[in-house]
């Protein structure tokens, strides 16, 4: 788990295919690797990685060929910028959101404005996650947790600060890129433990025929 609070950024500086798969090598030279070990989670740009290598300043991490599908890595090249956040402990501060590193789909930034300090960054996203995304809730672009300050009629609009731009690759982003998007996690299990309410109540055994015969109608 992690929190959508960066902690460094790093970039793609080797890619390794193998069949449908791929080995990516990171590196970073502000991220601290001093508590890292073989097997933790990195967040890359939202997408938790694990790390199957290790140096001093770079990690390396296995990707299968669905996350290759499902998301931006399969189209990734060396020098890509990426937000990195290793998972969170139990002392963490949760000063974003509660974020799987499960990406569910790609957004795309429709526009972008500039107000006052901060940028406003208009987002389309799939239509099939709207009902996730909530004015006020919580997302996940890129692996930064945001606050969603709109809902508009093809997605969402963002605000970013000028230390958000600054310290992630948000800075980066204009009309036309696309980006990793996790909705809320609270949200997509509430709507899975409802569904599984509803399949599991039963049949009511009260019907148009039963209320006729016992007068109701």
């Amino acid at each position: 788990m992690f929190t959508g609070i960066i902690e460094a950024t790093g970039q793609i500086s080797a890619i390794e295919r193998s069949g449908q798969d791929a080995r990516l090598t990171i590196h970073s030279d502000t991220l601290d690797f001093s508590d890292v070990k073989l097997g933790d989670s990195i967040a890359s740009n939202g997408v938790c990685l694990t790390v199957t290598a290790l140096s001093a300043n770079s990690f390396s991490a296995d990707v299968s060929g669905e996350t290759l599908s499902r998301t931006l890595f399969g189209s990734y090249q060396t020098g890509q910028r990426i937000n990195l956040e290793k998972a969170l402990l139990p002392t963490t501060r949760l000063g974003g959101h509660l974020v799987s590193g499960h990406v569910d789909g790609i957004a795309l930034v429709s526009h972008v404005e500039k107000t006052g300090q901060s940028w406003q960054l208009y987002m389309q996203s799939p239509a099939e996650l709207s009902r996730y995304i909530a004015e006020k809730g919580s997302v996940t672009i890129d692996g930064v947790s945001l606050t969603v300050n709109e809902l508009t009629s093809d997605g969402f609009r963002l605000t970013i600060v000028p230390h958000t731009a600054r310290e992630t690759t948000i800075q980066t982003l204009k009309a036309g890129s696309k980006v990793h998007l996790e909705v809320d996690l609270l949200a997509r299990y509430l709507e899975r433990l409802l569904q599984g309410r509803q399949q599991a109540a039963p049949a009511s055994a009260v019907t148009m025929n039963l209320l006729q015969q016992s007068g109701f109608l």
